[in-house]
């Protein structure tokens, strides 16, 4: 399992519209197969910073089954227009305790 984590920036004001565009995309996200979770989150310090959790499969789902695909078209047709730039996305593996 692999963790993709998205910084999103919002556009100032957006924070509301983005939230309910986010409500609408998110069965694009969790119909993808390998998609195992999904979470955003909101910034309290800074309430226009939004963090996306998402638990895929492997990266390899995530990039082909996802961003390779017409969901991520219309997933960020939904909620691209409120983004303050490019989110900052990453994976992540658990660390072994």
């Amino acid at each position: 399992m692999v963790l993709e984590v998205a910084l999103i920036d919002v556009i100032t004001g957006h924070e509301d519209d983005f939230a309910a565009a986010y409500a609408q995309a998110r069965p694009i996200i969790t119909g993808a197969p390998g998609c195992r979770s999904v979470r955003m989150t909101r910034g309290i310090e800074s309430p226009s910073r939004f963090v996306l959790l998402v638990e895929w499969d492997s990266v390899e789902a995530h990039e082909d089954n996802f961003r390779a695909t017409e969901r991520f078209e219309q997933w960020r047709a939904l909620i691209g227009p409120h983004f303050a730039g490019p989110p900052n996305v990453e994976h992540f593996v658990d660390v072994p305790a």
